[in-house]
C-alpha cells in the first residue's frame, strides 16, 4: 500500500516515518511539507520520495492509496475529510478530534465512502503496557481491581494552548485510551484538571482522571508536564497479587534520540533489565521480563485491514469513546461532579 505522510514535524519525523519505513505491506509514497529544513530532512532520509506543498497536490498526483495525518490537532478534521472524500484510507494522529461531534462526523464520512479510518494510539504498543497486558492475561494477578497509570514529564515547554492543546487532550488521549483498551468502556468519570498561564493563553498542565469501567475495574490515570521531574509507572492491583513497572518506553527513547528501527530490526523494542517490572504474589516477588513490542505493527495491521476489509488495529469507533471520556473528564473537573457515561 502506498501511503502519503501529511506533515513532517516532530511527530511525523520521529513517530511515524521510521515505523512506516519498516512496516509490512506499506511504504511512504509521498510527504506533504513546505519548509526548506523539513524538505531537506525528507530528501536525506527518504531519497526519491516526492514532496508536495499540500494534500490536494499529493492527491492530484494519483500515487497514493492512504494517508497519515500528523499535523497540528486543529487541522486534523479538514485534512481527514479531504482524504476521505478522495477515497483514501486514513490514519489520524491523536488527539483524534477537538470535540465528539467532530469525531463522529469523520467516522460517518469514512463509513459512507467505504474507506478505513484508524487513530494513531501508538502507546498501545509501548513495552511496559504490553507487558502489563501479558501479566493480566496470564491470570497471575487474578481479577483486576484497579490500575494506576501515571506519566509525569519535566517538559512544560511542549504544552500548547488553544482548543486542540492542553495535556489532557494530548497525553491524556494515550493513557486514557490504554485503560479503555484493556478494561472496556467507561461507566463513570471523575477528574481534576490543573491549569497554567502560557504566553499564548491558559492551558491544562496536569490531570488526574478516575474511570469506573463497566467491567468493574477502576482506572486512576494521571499525568503532568510542569512538576519538574520525569517518572512513569503502571501499577495493577488484583485478587491474587500486584504488578508494578516503571520507565518510559524504549522505542520512544530511541526514536527521540534519532535512532530508527530499520537499523536494528531484531533489537528494536527490547527493554533493558533495569526497566523490567515486578510481580508480587503471596510469598514471592518475580521479575517479569518486558515484552518486546514494535510500533510498526500498527501500520502493518492497518495495511492488511485496508486491503482485506478489516477494522484495523485502532478502529475509529473505539477512538470515539476515548474522545467522549476526554470530554467527560473536562466536564467532571469543571463541575466537581461525577459524569455518567450512557
Amino acid at each position: 500500500m502506498k501511503l502519503g505522510l501529511v506533515g513532517y514535524g516532530f511527530g511525523g519525523r520521529v513517530f511515524h516515518a521510521p515505523y512506516i519505513e519498516v512496516a509490512e505491506g506499506i511504504e511512504i509514497a509521498g510527504v506533504v511539507a513546505r519548509s526548506a529544513d523539513k524538505i531537506a530532512q525528507i530528501n536525506e532520509q527518504f531519497p526519491g520520495v516526492p514532496v508536495y506543498a499540500s494534500l490536494a497536490d499529493m492527491i492530484a498526483a494519483g500515487e497514493i492509496e492512504a494517508v497519515t495525518v500528523t499535523t497540528p490537532p486543529e487541522t486534523h478534521k479538514p485534512l481527514v475529510m479531504e482524504a476521505i472524500e478522495a477515497g483514501l484510507h486514513v490514519v489520524c494522529d491523536k488527539p483524534f478530534a477537538p470535540t465528539l461531534e467532530d469525531a463522529k462526523e469523520m467516522v460517518e464520512a469514512a463509513k459512507a465512502k467505504g474507506v478505513l479510518l484508524n487513530v494513531f494510539h501508538n502507546r498501545r504498543w509501548d513495552t511496559d503496557f504490553r507487558t502489563v497486558k501479558s501479566v493480566i492475561d496470564s491470570g497471575k494477578i487474578g481479577d483486576v481491581w484497579r490500575v494506576h497509570n501515571r506519566m509525569d514529564f519535566d517538559d512544560w515547554e511542549t504544552l500548547e494552548a488553544g482548543p486542540g492543546g492542553g495535556l489532557l487532550r494530548d497525553l491524556g488521549s494515550h493513557v486514557i485510551d490504554q485503560m479503555l483498551y484493556l478494561f472496556g468502556p467507561a461507566a463513570a468519570v471523575d477528574a481534576q484538571v490543573d491549569y497554567v498561564d502560557l504566553p499564548e493563553g491558559k492551558t491544562d498542565a496536569s490531570f488526574n482522571v478516575h474511570v469506573r469501567h463497566k467491567s468493574g475495574v477502576h482506572s486512576y490515570i494521571s499525568a503532568t508536564k510542569i512538576n519538574y521531574f520525569t517518572e512513569r509507572e503502571i501499577r495493577v492491583y488484583g485478587s491474587k497479587g500486584c504488578f508494578v513497572v516503571n520507565g518510559t518506553d524504549v522505542q520512544a527513547r530511541r526514536a527521540i534520540a534519532g535512532e530508527r528501527p530499520i537499523n536494528d530490526p531484531e533489537g528494536w523494542g527490547i527493554e533493558p533489565e533495569e526497566a523490567w517490572g515486578t510481580l508480587y504474589t503471596k510469598g514471592s516477588q518475580e521479575i517479569v521480563p518486558s515484552v518486546q513490542s514494535k510500533i510498526q505493527d500498527l501500520y502493518s495491521e492497518f495495511a492488511k485491514a485496508a486491503q482485506s476489509g478489516g477494522t484495523g488495529p485502532v478502529p475509529s469507533e473505539g477512538a470515539l469513546h476515548t474522545v467522549r471520556i476526554l470530554d467527560a473528564a473536562r466536564e467532571a473537573a469543571r463541575t466537581g461532579q461525577t459524569v455518567l457515561i450512557d
